[in-house]
């Protein structure tokens, strides 16, 4: 296993990391999964054994449930392993129940470290923007969590570039601690991170953390143009992840297929070797219902595709080039930032091949 600092901060965080989305399995969150804490513990000790160094969850997973089963998992080694969790969705019907607001974080707060049996947080993710909130009310709320030993950093999830650097660039001038990490979707076939959120982060000193990296289940080769998800599966009646372009997602794992029957390993390893050599990717967050599924992801740690095969999954899923990418890559490439240097030039090849074609 690969370890190392996560983001502008000294913690070092293993490649993979654990999602516990599939723990407990009770408030509307049966279809993700339904692990109890004997299986948790079991696949907790496979994660561990593997060198997984870091636990995530977040208190809105199963109501707070998946929370209670982590915590009874691994109350007896606390001290070795790394806890996230998160905060912002509702977790009542009060108007304060919601939000990124000091009333509302410092309840969450107390009320996640009790279920997980701890008196501190690792990371602390703000799971979506409040765009009602002040931002600096926040980040002073981190800042004061951070300062009462409750949590050790702090990090956001599924914001967008201008939210990422409105809120790094408000911490700076506050002389408050930044995030160092943000949590975002990210797979070969959802690609969008790539126009800002991967080069802005790596730019900023923000880690990346990838959530979902099998597209919820879209991504394990059991799905592709010719066999639609089972009724009654995640995949089949979860509202995400929402594809854009079906047809595109058909040609992805036609190519995942591909890959994977070269180099002998099944489709979600080589979503994981792709994913893990990707330019600014940090770790991963693996999620599995089961023994099995959890031994076949982390089997992804000794696989690496060679540059050919790395490049055709990059092509097949690479997004359009939208403006002012596409601008850009045509006309500003002699002066680029380091961080988004390979999408430009990727974006530059669309662009330029696209007029040959129409040439």
């Amino acid at each position: 296993m690969e370890y190392s600092p996560l983001g502008q901060s000294g913690m070092m965080v293993s490649k993979f990391v654990f999602g516990t989305v599939t723990f407990a399995g009770t408030h509307g969150f049966h279809q993700v999964g339904s692990t109890g804490v004997d299986d948790a513990r079991l696949l907790i000790d496979m994660a561990i054994d593997a060198g997984v160094n870091a636990f995530d969850t977040a208190n809105i997973y199963s109501r707070g449930d998946s929370e209670i089963v982590l915590g009874e998992a691994i109350h007896d080694r606390r001290d070795d392993v790394l806890v996230f969790t998160k905060v912002r969705t509702a977790m009542g019907d009060g108007p304060n129940d919601r939000g990124a607001s000091r009333v509302h974080i410092m309840r969450q707060i107390d009320a996640s470290l009790k279920r997980l049996k701890t008196d501190w947080i690792d990371l602390y993710w703000v799971h979506q923007w409040d765009g009602v909130t002040p931002v600096e009310e926040t980040v002073g709320t981190m800042q004061d969590l951070i300062l009462a030993g409750k949590i050790r950093y702090w990090g956001v999830s599924n914001y967008s570039g201008w939210q990422l650097a409105k809120t790094v660039m408000t911490a700076r001038m506050m002389g408050a601690p930044q995030p160092i990490a943000q949590q975002i979707n990210y797979t070969p076939e959802a690609r969008q991170a790539e126009y800002e959120l991967l080069p802005a982060g790596e730019d900023l000193g923000v880690g990346a953390m990838i959530w979902s990296p099998l597209g919820e289940g879209l991504l394990t080769g059991r799905i592709d143009r010719d066999t639609p998800p089972a009724p009654g599966t995640r995949q089949a009646d979860w509202p995400e992840p929402h594809i854009i372009d079906t047809e595109r997602l058909w040609d992805v794992i036609d190519v995942l297929k591909g890959v994977a029957a070269e180099v002998g390993r099944s489709v979600p390893q080589v979503v994981l070797a792709w994913l893990r050599d990707r330019p600014n990717v940090h770790s991963i967050v693996l999620g599995a219902r089961t023994a099995a599924h959890l031994e076949d992801n982390l089997g992804a740690l000794d696989l690496t595709l060679t540059p050919e095969q790395a490049a055709r999954i990059e092509i097949v899923g690479r997004p359009a080039a939208i403006f002012p990418l596409w601008h850009r890559a045509l006309n500003g490439m002699d002066r680029v930032t380091e961080a988004e240097r390979s999408y430009l030039e990727g974006h530059r090849e669309a662009v330029l091949g696209g007029l040959r074609k129409a040439d």
